[in-house]
């Protein structure tokens, strides 16, 4: 009898260990995936003031886009998340500054449209192919970012692991989700 109790005792720790290891990991993975999207946005930051010079030499009348874009990227380097206590508010600051800025890079963008000769440019070519791949990229960390997002709350949802995680106050993230109004959820428009 003492030896069942024993190894129930030891299979019991075993599961605690295991099942708080789990929860460093996914809050790291949380962590790692927050940096990969802060990364993205950097270059997305960084790309921008060169786009707009390269715009302002064809399209030097459209003055109210050019600070428009570089008020919203000024607002969105000045959001600030702290990868190791995300919390909802600052998602919700991030996700708006970034809706912002995308709307505003979207009309900049489309001033080229106007301007042959700046689409034919060189330079506004490989600027406009880096801040798609940057955009892609983006994208992408923000879904590496949502799974493990996931993942660490369907582990803090699921029982038994739900009364560890609580138990050593681990807590469920938010989502990184765009504003309801987005230009980003709009239908892209084709037209040949």
């Amino acid at each position: 009898m003492t030896l069942i109790i024993v190894i129930a005792v030891a299979v019991l720790a075993l599961y605690l260990v295991y099942a708080y290891n789990n929860f460093v990991k996914l809050t790291q993975r949380v962590k790692e995936a927050w940096a990969d999207i802060d990364v993205q946005l950097k270059r997305r930051y960084d790309l921008i003031p060169n786009l707009i010079e390269t715009v302002k030499g064809y399209a030097a009348h459209e003055r109210g886009v050019f600070e428009e874009v570089t008020a919203a990227r000024a607002k969105a380097t000045q959001v600030h998340v702290d990868p190791t206590n995300i919390t909802a508010e600052q998602i919700t600051a991030m996700a708006g500054a970034e809706s912002a800025l995308g709307e505003s890079l979207g009309r900049l963008l489309a001033i080229a449209e106007a301007y042959p000769d700046l689409k034919a440019n060189q330079n506004f070519s490989q600027l406009q192919s880096e801040l798609t791949d940057t955009e892609n990229k983006i994208q992408a960390a923000r879904r590496f970012y949502n799974g493990n997002i996931r993942d660490l709350n369907i582990a803090l949802q699921s029982f038994p692991s739900n009364m560890v995680g609580s138990t050593f106050g681990f807590k469920a993230e938010q989502f990184f989700e765009l504003a309801e109004n987005s230009v980003e959820r709009e239908v892209v428009k084709v037209a040949f």
